[in-house]
C-alpha cells in the first residue's frame, strides 16, 4: 500500500441464517393466516343474522321408573332442536356442540340447570336464546314438558311454557311445544312456501317406546358406541315408523 492513501473500508453485507428466514416466512404466514380467519369469521357473522337458539339437556323429574326415563334428558332436547330447525328463519346450535359443552365443564346430562349456568353455557354456545327444561311423569303415565328461555345477552328469563299429556303422545307434545316456544320467543314466522319437515309420529304408535329407544341411541352415540347406536336407531323407527325424521 502507497504512503498516504486512503483506505477503503468494504461494504457490510447481512447474510440471514437459513432458520432466520423460515422463522420469518412462518411469521408472516400465521399473522396471514390470522387476518384471513377473522375476516372470515366477520363475513360469516354478517352474512347470517338469524336468532340463534340453543337447547340444554332437559332435567330428570319423573315421579316413577326415574332411572329409566333419564335418558329422555337427551332425547326430549334433540327432538326440540329437530322440531325448531323446520323454521329457516333459525339457526339452531346442533346436540353434537351441547353434548361436547357437557363433557367440557363435567355437567349431568338430566341435572338441574341454574339460569346463570343457562346464561354462560349460552354465550359459549353463540346463542342469544337458551331453552332449558324439565319432564315430569307422574304414576298414571301423565307427561308434563316445562320449557324456559334465557336470554344470555341480559341472563334474564324471557320466555316459560308448558304441555301437559299423555306419555304415550310424547311426540305430539313436543310439536306443539315447539310451536309456542317460536312464537313465545317472536321468532320469525316460517314462510308459507317453505318446504314442511316430515311429520315427527303425529299419530303413530308407541311415541313413548320409540322416543325412549332414540334418547338411548343418542346415550350410545355419545360413548362411541356407533353399532348399539345404530340398532337403537332401527328399534326406534320400527316401534313407529311414522317417526320420520
Amino acid at each position: 500500500m502507497r504512503s498516504g492513501a486512503t483506505r477503503r473500508t468494504p461494504p457490510l453485507r447481512f447474510v440471514a441464517a437459513p432458520s432466520a428466514v423460515r422463522f420469518a416466512c412462518a411469521l408472516v404466514g400465521a399473522l396471514a393466516g390470522a387476518v384471513g380467519a377473522t375476516v372470515a369469521r366477520a363475513q360469516g357473522a354478517d352474512a347470517d343474522r338469524r336468532p340463534t337458539v340453543a337447547v340444554l339437556y332437559f332435567t330428570n323429574a319423573a315421579m316413577v321408573a326415574r332411572e329409566s326415563y333419564a335418558p329422555l334428558a337427551k332425547g326430549l332436547a334433540e327432538m326440540v332442536i329437530t322440531e325448531l330447525s323446520g323454521n329457516p328463519g333459525v339457526r339452531v346450535v346442533e346436540r353434537d356442540r351441547v353434548q361436547a359443552l357437557f363433557e367440557e365443564q363435567d355437567l349431568a346430562a338430566g341435572g338441574r340447570v341454574d339460569p346463570a349456568t343457562a346464561a354462560k353455557a349460552g354465550k359459549v354456545l353463540g346463542a342469544r336464546h337458551l331453552l332449558f327444561g324439565t319432564f315430569v311423569v307422574d304414576p298414571r303415565e301423565n307427561l308434563r314438558l316445562d320449557v324456559r328461555a334465557i336470554n344470555t345477552e341480559t341472563s334474564a328469563l324471557e320466555y316459560a311454557t308448558s304441555v301437559t299429556g299423555k306419555a304415550d303422545k310424547l311426540l305430539e307434545l313436543v310439536t306443539a311445544l315447539g310451536a309456542k316456544v317460536n312464537d313465545g320467543l317472536k321468532l320469525p314466522a316460517i314462510p308459507a312456501d317453505a318446504p314442511k319437515p316430515p311429520e315427527i309420529g303425529a299419530k303413530g304408535p308407541n311415541q313413548l317406546r320409540s322416543m325412549m329407544l332414540l334418547s338411548r341411541a343418542l346415550e350410545a352415540q355419545d360413548r362411541k358406541d356407533v353399532a348399539g347406536a345404530t340398532g337403537l336407531m332401527r328399534e326406534a323407527v320400527s316401534a313407529n315408523p311414522e317417526n320420520a325424521r
